[in-house]
């Protein structure tokens, strides 16, 4: 039944329709995707994209589902500190959206199993049977073109280019938040007030739960400048009644301001973001930072079709355990990836640089190579993972180089719905984690297939 279902799924994926180009793009989000004006014009899978359901049209459903099956294969995790370990991902999301005039019902459940994950799945690898997303809005029209959308419910939420804020899209369970949401669009300008709690993922069916432990209030605002150009400028409220930060358990009252320029201009794209932290933390001020900056430039009449990109950031560490002052900064709810396929580290106590070059290879297949080299901000702070956990605290080492991390990667996307990928990456250790404790090559092979209708 499994076998006949996946082939199914291959064979209509496969079938190459002339009104694909057309579609709407899909996206990680999926409430985004806007198929209002869309006709299957074969009478196929497609006419699921835009169910009416009266004669005017003012209320329509829209079907979809996205599969998943990944596998990751580790040798020496952590540098050694950790076994190799090998496991599969599973995950399914179907969804219903329903719109009913300026009404709307979002639902996307989730079902999120993982196979052979050495020590125990965690919250990013399973979480049965659940709801990722649910929620209800209501879009209120103004004039000259204006409107504001008034939101309630289960979301995932993706705030720029996520580096504070993010889906959690790439490991197998997505990260949701439980709260309301106003968006307000006035032309060129688009501004989003939020006030959240996370959803703690747990791994039994119909058990996840948002608490009160962290929560997330922002305003966040956009503003489309013309001529390729864009700004981001937002606030940030995060709280979290259980935080740690080396031995010290405690109440964290952390702010963000942020700016962000991206854009493109000819040949030239960029993203540069700044953000500043303040707060306290059980007794101690908060004065952390981080500069984000991604630049590319593009040849596309050159064979291949090749993008340089170059990647560079700081994330400060904290000076010393004795000021009273923390400098950690707190990447809050970044994206999974945040450096690559393979990011054993997160942006924290961070300075790196990572330049990469993008290939297209002709009949949708794509590669990236890329390369980075890492070291700490601070000396007198340790080593984290992406969730914020400190993997290798500082001890007495004053080396600053961590490592350099090597990687491979190759995507098909067989079509519209289907697409298949695979990396390789290698995370040599450099000279404070071989001062620090086991510093072995840590490997990584990924192996994905995806259909995203």
């Amino acid at each position: 039944m499994i076998g006949r279902l996946a082939l199914g799924i291959v064979l209509s994926a496969l079938a190459a329709r002339a009104q694909a180009e057309e579609a709407p793009e899909r996206t990680n989000l999926r409430y985004d995707e806007d198929w209002a004006g869309f006709d299957a014009a074969d009478g196929g899978m497609d006419r699921l994209k835009n169910l009416r359901l009266d004669s005017a049209g003012a209320v329509r459903v829209t079907l979809g589902l996205e599969a998943r099956a990944r596998h990751e294969g580790y040798a020496n995790p952590l540098w050694g500190d950790a076994p190799d370990d090998g496991y599969l991902w599973l995950r399914a999301l179907p969804l219903v959206d329903v719109h009913a005039g300026p009404a709307r019902v979002f639902v996307q459940p989730i079902i999120g199993y993982a196979r052979g994950v050495d020590g125990g799945s965690g919250p990013a690898d399973q979480t049965g049977v659940d709801l990722a997303q649910g929620f209800a809005d209501l879009r209120v029209p103004l004039p000259e073109g204006r409107n504001v959308t008034l939101r309630a419910g289960r979301e995932l939420v993706a705030l720029g280019s996520e580096r504070l804020v993010g889906t959690r899209y790439g490991p197998n369970i997505p990260q949701p938040f439980d709260g309301v949401r106003a968006i307000a669009e006035f032309g060129g300008l688009r501004v989003d007030l939020m006030d959240l709690r996370a959803v703690e993922i747990r791994p039994g069916n119909f058990d996840d739960r948002a608490t009160d432990r962290r929560r997330l209030r922002a305003v966040y605002a956009t503003v489309v400048a013309g001529s390729g150009m864009a700004v981001d400028a937002y606030w940030i409220g995060y709280r979290n009644q259980a935080a740690r930060f080396g031995d010290v358990i405690g109440r964290e009252r952390r702010d963000t301001f942020g700016l962000r320029l991206f854009g493109h201009r000819g040949r030239i794209a960029w993203n540069w973001e700044t953000m500043i932290q303040r707060g306290d933390f059980a007794g101690q001020r908060i004065r952390a930072w981080s500069q984000a900056t991604e630049t590319a430039i593009s040849f596309p009449e050159a064979r291949f079709r090749p993008r340089i990109r170059l990647r560079a950031n700081y994330a400060s560490g904290d000076r010393s355990p004795d000021d009273r002052t923390l400098g950690t900064f707190n990447a809050l709810f970044p994206k999974g990836r945040y450096f690559g396929e393979l990011t054993p580290i997160g942006p924290r106590n961070i300075l790196n640089v990572q330049p990469s070059l993008d290939l297209d290879l002709g009949r949708k297949v794509t590669m990236e190579l890329s390369a980075g080299a890492f070291w700490r901000a601070s000396r007198h702070d340790g080593v984290y993972d992406v969730p914020g956990q400190i993997i290798r605290p500082a001890g007495k080492s004053r080396a600053r180089h961590i490592g350099n991390l090597f990687e491979l990667g190759l995507d098909w996307q067989a079509s519209p719905e289907l697409s298949f990928s695979a990396s390789l990456a290698v995370f040599s250790a450099g000279q404070f984690l071989r001062q620090t404790g086991k510093a072995l090559p840590t490997r990584m092979i990924g192996l994905e297939a995806a259909y995203k209708f």
